[in-house]
């Protein structure tokens, strides 16, 4: 079998070349010196070019030995055994405060969307809703995302939501109780 990638060194000269997926090589070399050959999952191999070679080409077959073995499948862990590896596993850590601000706003997003008592979301409006963020996900794949600060569109949306009462806080939309003096004018002035 060719042996593709042999990497061909010559120790006088000091130049390499490597072996081309048909095996076949080519080198520069003199009389004496020695020939490297290295090629991955096979032994070293090396061969001397005699003092009293005289011609100007030399085609030499070379044949390199397997050097691996195959063995069953190795799984590579961190622990030297299976009680330090529960031992590391069970142990307590510290949330990060990252993640627990996360879910924290999470939370407070749930409980937002649990208060809104006047939405109701009917099933075609989730798969108009689906049917869009599918849509967006396609028409940009392999892109930017949207941005729509720069959409007149989400704009326009975004202006008749305020229109509509879609952000209205209703804890702070009570009318305040808030008594106001009149003042009389004195007909005598």
């Amino acid at each position: 079998m060719p042996v593709a990638g042999v990497a061909i060194i010559s120790r006088k000269l000091r130049k390499g070349a490597v072996s081309e997926r048909t095996g076949i090589y080519s080198i520069t070399s003199t009389p004496g010196d020695t020939i490297y050959f290295r090629a991955l999952g096979f032994k070293r191999y090396h061969t001397i070019i005699p003092e009293s070679y005289e011609d100007k080409h030399c085609k030499v077959d070379i044949v390199l030995d397997i050097d691996t073995i195959s063995i069953l499948e190795v799984t590579i862990f961190p622990w030297k055994n299976y009680s330090e590896f529960i031992k590391d596993m069970t142990k307590e850590r510290p949330v990060d405060p990252i993640i627990q601000n996360m879910n924290d706003n999470i939370a407070s997003i749930y409980v937002a969307i649990a208060n809104q008592t006047n939405t109701t979301i009917s099933p075609e409006a989730g798969y108009r809703y689906a049917m869009e963020q599918n849509f967006s996900a396609n028409a940009t794949k392999n892109q930017f995302p949207i941005n729509n600060l720069l959409n007149p569109f989400a704009w326009a949306k975004f202006v008749n939501s305020i229109k509509n009462g879609l952000f209205k806080n209703q804890k702070f939309n009570k009318p305040v109780n808030a008594k106001v003096r009149k003042k009389v004018k004195n007909p005598n002035n």
